[in-house]
Formats: C-alpha cells, structure tokens, sequence
C-alpha cells in the first residue's frame, strides 16, 4: 500500500502507504499460503529475487521525481530485521526511528514521526513492490489474465492487487500489475480508491541486480514529462 503533502507534485506521487497492520519480520518470515492467488504473488516475487531476502540487513536508497522542472528527493537507510529506519531529508534534518512491534502499526508509530513514516512506506513500496504483493496483510489478488498494457501497448499478464477499506495510510487502493513471461513487472495502473478510472500510470524499467535482488530503477508515464526513479542504491 493519498498523501497530501506540501509539495503538489508529490500529491501524485505518493500512492503506495499500504497496510502494515500486524508486526512483521520481512527478513525472516516465508510467503505466506494466505489464499489460492498467491501462487502468482510468489512467482512474481521470486522473480525479482525473494530468495536472496533472507540475506539482507541494510538498504540505503534515495527516492527521486522529476516532473517538468520540478525535483523532488527522499532519501533512505532501512534495517528490515529490526525494522530500524532512518531519513535523511538533509544534512540537517535526519529522523531516526523503529517501526518494530510494537511500533510497527500504524496506530503506536511516535506521532512525530507519522508524516516520515508515510512517506518511508510509500517509497518502500514502489521499490519493492514485487515483496509487498506477498507481505501485506488485507489484499486480494486476481486471477491472472491477458491483456494489453496501457503504455507498451503489447500485451502482457496481468492481475489486479487491491487492498481493503480498512488498515493502512491509503485503504481500499488499487494496482493493475503488468508482467511478462518471465513473471518481471513491466508497468501498473494505480487507480485510488479502486476507481474505474486510471490514477497514474508507469513503467517499471531500467532493472538492476543488486546482491541478487532485482530493483526497476525507472518508472515512467506516457507524455514522457515524468520520471520517478532510484539512486544511490546499496543492498548488503
């Protein structure tokens, strides 16, 4: 798993604070049999490298959108097994937090910290939205199916993951995930709310391995006047 933050352009940008409700150990816990269309969920997961998770204590990476000649910047260092995060909007504002049970839910985040926490979430989930599909708690996932994709205008696989009314930052959203034969994303459709119409719209493209974990570093729309993209990103 939309934030109004100051920034306008990030009003279309910030789609992703899904539900964290329960306390979670994304290094240690196994993808979950939590329903039938989970088979899918897993293929896609381990196709952008699920497997190698397990190994992984510390990410560092800075969230970018340029659109038009506005730029906007986040950037990151997370340690998922204590769930430890730390945000470093500048040199001089660094907000060093734990999201571990009991801190982990939404409702027991440290209130000064909840408009961080937002957007760590957000960034979190277009970085690793492959793992979230078999994290969150409070989804259904679709049988897949085939279709065009909205921008490459080829068709692809396709299922639609949405999340429940309640839980989370942003309840009841929606993704049209688009996939090839080899089960790697390749563009989604967010639609807020799990309305009819299309919210936003990108690519996952530019992809690069890290530590075995597969991450799209670029996510484009149409018109070409938008970029949100992954920089300085460290996996160990």
């Amino acid at each position: 798993m939309t934030r109004l933050l100051t920034f306008l352009l990030v009003i279309t940008v910030l789609i992703s604070c899904k539900p964290e409700s329960k306390a979670q150990n994304h290094t240690t816990e196994t993808i979950s049999e939590k329903q039938i269309e989970v088979t899918v969920a897993e293929k896609i997961a381990q196709a952008h490298g699920y497997d190698h998770w397990k190994n992984v204590n510390t990410i560092e990476f800075t969230f970018n959108v340029d659109r038009g000649d506005k730029h906007v910047q986040r950037s990151w260092q997370w340690q998922p097994k204590a769930d430890y995060v730390v945000s470093m909007v500048s040199k001089d504002s660094i907000s060093m937090y734990t999201r571990q049970a009991p801190s982990n839910t939404i409702e027991t985040i440290d209130p000064k910290f909840i408009n961080v926490d937002k957007s760590f979430i957000n960034d979190k989930f277009w970085l690793l939205i492959p793992f979230q599909i078999v994290w969150d708690d409070g989804t259904t996932l679709s049988e897949p199916i085939k279709a065009v994709a909205p921008i490459a205008k080829t068709e692809m696989n396709k299922i639609i993951l949405t999340y429940s009314n309640e839980g989370g930052y942003t309840p009841g959203d929606a993704y049209d995930i688009f996939y090839d034969e080899d089960f790697i994303i390749r563009e989604w459709v967010f639609r807020k709310g799990n309305s009819e119409t299309p919210t936003m719209t990108t690519t996952f493209e530019n992809y690069e391995d890290f530590n075995g974990i597969k991450i799209a570093k670029d996510h484009k729309m149409a018109d070409g006047n938008f970029n949100l993209y992954f920089s300085n990103i460290k996996i160990q």
